[in-house]
């Protein structure tokens, strides 16, 4: 890079280039001129310097991309077909047109440049512009679009004899004319010494004989960092020494000869910053991440405490406040133990390694960006760029002016990622690790009595430590207002543009806007209260269709799913035909107010979250179940102050008679009455010796459609008086106000639902058997079972892994597969299904989204109700079932 001095005047820079110029040619080394990631490169200098001819030359031999080069005179083309318009040849009256024609095409060709760009610098993309740029006016347009876009801006300056310039354009084709040549050369003079006040980050010089020496030198971008074998993002530790140790090495970390920590398996640690502070060890947490750091064994972004130290320790008028003035003290304090020189040594240290902190890490797989690491926030465009601007966003996030006590009101900049990276951040504490919109937030508080987070990336799974103390002590922390608004209505704003929730079990589930919108509709207009609305019981998928002729569904396809699964032993339970509903029963109305922030005897709700009974049906209900299970001590005996049940309500009529009414009575009668119509007459044009037996016969079988189908929905109907008829049978005990119960054995849930049914009249005990895979008497003893029970109406099985959540290697198990009976698919497919041609038909059926539903909405399950039982924030709880609900809006075969 060339420097020059501000200081000398106009005459004296005219003079020495006059001196220079004179001077013989001489050897001088090969100059290297270094060029930006992402930004713009000016090329300055009079008409005929030779810009557009280097930067071909550049191009072909392959240091710049053609893409990466733009040219006045090919906009020009683009837009106008021409690039010269020589107005002088004309009489005055046409040259007057045509120099205007020829500035309208400048001035349009100029601002579509432009444009392109500033796209190319929004995306972080390497542009040189190929143009004269000789007035300061015209060079200020592409240094704000560098500050807008926050990418580095330098010029390249060509400076060219003025006989060389004048020998240039009497042979071009398109020749400017020696006035105009000249004039470009007295408004070059007149700039290139001012070019360093005008805010580029680099000003490069070149003669005609430094073009071919000179050497473009691509600078390798720092924020990018290759993801290797995995990083560990660790949340806001705030001077926490001791869980940040804790954390350590429950990640897997252990020390070498030099006490540097390593992972066996070549993993990083990663500082989301703001590691000291607040908390009771910050001196010891600095010099951990400045050791690990110097051994190139970890990496650390900037933050707002970070830089706020780093400004403190440089002298400058910082006001040490907010948990900052501990540190002060730790550093008084090992002055007064140390000495003032040591004290000296490590203020500079620890000056040092803060101040290199980036703004933000891009983690990069196959060239492929995957993760971003920052401390409060990023906006997709930022990602990649450095400038202080966004070092700023990245230390403090985005914030819309202050609530009553003066505390910033942060906005949800996570709302509009869009780029498809994973962002990872704190400075926010929240109560439990957030994902919105592929963006984590693992502040949770550790200085405020909460948990120091861990983050591991790819596997994208949680670890934290709890803290050991609240060590801010700190009565209106951000964990205790969360606390305090835990029962406060969701933000739908990060949610409604679609959203992703994390899993255990699963993973990421992503949900679109249209399906969210929707799901919103019917929480704001039909459900019960959110807080009310824990958990939406999972689809169960039906199995593949059935090798055998005449079945559409049988057992074995269900058993050999199960098999190909390494899956060795099964339950099979008997499904009831009822309706799907949740029962949540309190202890005692005042039981429910750390749960739902109100008293409430419970709430039975259907499995899209509408209220499943009337009011006064609900609670007579509720207060059945309660009586009886306190008269059998459950409460007690299990230590709880609620049970929540996954269950199937019946008879069926008690929710769906309406539907029952309106299709299946109603189709039956008209099929009977018509079937029974056409068969008289048959038979009467058979009476008359008409040729109709095969006709006869068909319609024979179609009367005996009907009937069976008549038959079949009315099996699962009976009167009901009140709560005479009304029986209840669990699937699942799905939780206790002692954990979540979902991780127990199907046998447990099974023989459990026993115990209730002994203890509640209204509880219905369900038929199952558990078999071994391997057990070829077993399975047939189950088909017959299965097929038993079908022909006497009942609707059918479902068959279950033995254990709730089951993997086959890191895949989920379908958690349940239906398979229902001959006769009751009368009722799903219509009473003339097993027609040959109809069954061949249904045959080509696809489940494949059914079963993909079913696994995520499982997930999802089990996620709401872990997060119910530990009391989170009811925002916490509702992304899970609304997420459920959308998936419920994601159109399926309704028959499946």
């Amino acid at each position: 890079m060339t420097g020059y001095r501000d200081e000398h005047n106009k005459g004296q820079e005219n003079q020495q280039y006059a001196d220079k110029r004179d001077r013989p040619l001489q050897q001088e080394p090969i100059r290297t001129i270094t060029m930006p990631t992402g930004g713009i490169v000016l090329l300055m200098g009079p008409s005929g310097s030779g810009k557009t001819t280097w930067l071909e030359q550049l191009v072909e031999n392959g240091t710049l991309l053609s893409s990466e080069t733009v040219s006045s005179d090919r906009f020009r083309q683009l837009v106008g077909d021409t690039d010269h318009i020589d107005w002088r040849q004309h009489p005055r009256e046409e040259g007057d047109v045509l120099y205007q024609q020829y500035r309208l095409i400048s001035d349009r060709a100029f601002r579509v440049m432009e444009e392109t760009i500033a796209a190319r610098a929004r995306l972080n993309l390497l542009t040189w512009v190929d143009a004269t740029h000789l007035h300061p006016e015209d060079r200020a347009v592409y240094i704000n679009l560098a500050r807008r876009n926050h990418v580095h801006i330098v010029v390249v300056a060509l400076d060219v004899p003025e006989k060389v310039l004048l020998e240039r354009d009497r042979t071009r084709l398109h020749a400017r004319g020696r006035q105009r040549i000249k004039q470009h050369i007295v408004v070059f003079r007149e700039n290139m010494y001012k070019l360093k006040s005008e805010g580029f980050d680099a000003v490069h010089l070149l003669k005609p004989r430094d073009l071919e020496q000179v050497r473009l030198e691509r600078t390798a971008n720092p924020l990018l960092q290759p993801l290797g074998n995995g990083v560990d993002v660790i949340g806001d530790i705030h001077g926490c020494y001791e869980e940040m140790m804790q954390l350590i090495h429950k990640l897997g970390y252990v020390t070498d000869e030099q006490g540097i920590y390593r992972h066996p398996d070549g993993r990083m640690l990663v500082s989301v910053g703001d590691i000291m502070s607040r908390g009771p060890r910050s001196l010891e947490t600095m010099q951990f991440w400045q050791r690990q750091l110097a051994a190139q064994q970890a990496l650390m972004v900037d933050s707002n405490h970070g830089w706020k130290v780093a400004r403190y320790l440089e002298g400058r008028q910082v006001q040490m406040n907010h948990g900052d003035e501990q540190f002060v003290a730790e550093l008084e304090q090992y002055g007064a133990v140390h000495g003032q020189e040591a004290l000296d040594t490590l203020k500079e240290q620890f000056r040092a390694m803060l101040l290199a902190a980036p703004s933000h890490l891009v983690f990069t797989h196959n060239g492929v960006r995957r993760l971003i690491v920052t401390h409060a926030g990023i906006r997709d465009h930022y990602i990649g760029k450095q400038s202080k601007g966004i070092s700023d966003y990245c230390r403090y996030g985005e914030t819309d002016g202050q609530d009553d006590s003066g505390k910033p009101q942060r906005t949800d900049w996570f709302a509009n990622h869009e780029s498809g990276e994973w962002i990872v951040w704190g400075h926010d504490p929240r109560l439990r690790p957030t994902i919105v919109n592929r963006t984590v937030n693992i502040d949770q508080g550790v200085v405020f009595g909460g948990q120091l987070t861990a983050y591991r990336f790819p596997e994208q799974s949680f670890v934290a430590v709890d803290a050991l103390h609240d060590y801010a002590q700190d009565t209106d922390s951000p964990l205790e207002r969360q606390r305090k608004r835990r029962f406060a209505a969701p933000n739908l704003t990060p949610l409604i543009n679609g959203y992703s929730v994390m899993t255990d079990s699963y993973g990421e589930i992503g949900v679109r806007s249209e399906f969210v919108k929707a799901a919103v509709d019917t929480v704001s207009h039909y459900t019960v209260p959110l807080e009310e609305l824990m958990y939406v019981p999972p689809t169960m998928t039906p199995p593949a269709v059935s090798a055998l002729d005449d079945y559409l569904e049988h057992p074995a396809e269900a058993l050999a799913y199960y098999r190909s699964r390494n899956v060795s032993r099964i339950v099979a339970q008997k499904k009831h035909m009822g309706s799907r509903a949740i029962v949540l029963l309190f202890r005692d109305s005042q039981a429910a107010i750390p749960y739902i922030g109100r008293p409430l005897s419970g709430r039975i709700y259907t499995r899209t979250g509408r209220a499943f009974f009337p009011s006064s049906l609900e609670q007579q209900v509720l207060d059945k179940l309660r009586t009886d299970l306190e008269h059998a001590n459950y409460f007690e005996q299990y230590g709880t102050d609620f049970v929540l049940l996954d269950t199937e309500i019946v008879p069926w009529n008690l929710k769906a008679r309406e539907l029952i009414s309106s299709q299946y009575a109603h189709v039956a009668e008209a099929a009977l009455h018509d079937r029974r119509t056409i068969l008289d007459t048959l038979h009467t044009a058979q009476q008359q010796g008409r040729e109709v037996a095969d006709w006869i016969g068909e319609w024979r079988e179609r009367l005996n459609n009907a009937q069976r189908f008549a038959e079949a929905f009315q099996a699962y109907c009976w009167d009901t008086d009140g709560l005479d008829g009304i029986q209840i049978a669990p699937f699942h005990i799905l939780a206790h106000s002692t954990g979540s119960l979902m991780d127990r054995e199907h046998t447990w849930h099974m023989q459990h639902a026993e115990q209730l049914a002994q203890s509640c009249s209204m509880i219905l005990a369900t038929e199952y058997q558990v078999v071994e895979l391997d057990d070829e008497h077993a399975e047939q003893q189950l088909v017959q079972w299965w097929s038993d029970m079908t022909e006497q109406g009942h609707e059918g099985v479902v068959i279950k892994p033995e254990c709730m959540t089951t993997y086959d290697g890191d895949r989920l198990v379908q958690p349940a597969i239906k398979v229902r009976g001959r006769k009751y698919l009368h009722i799903i497919y219509g009473m003339d299904y097993l027609q040959p041609d109809n069954l061949k038909r249904l045959k080509q059926r696809k489940t494949r989204k059914k079963e993909r539903h079913a696994l995520m909405e499982f997930a999802l399950s089990l996620e709401s109700v872990a997060r119910f039982v530990r009391q989170e924030p009811l925002e916490r709880m509702h992304e899970c079932v609304l997420a459920a609900l959308s998936l419920e809006a994601d159109a399926v075969d309704p028959r499946l």
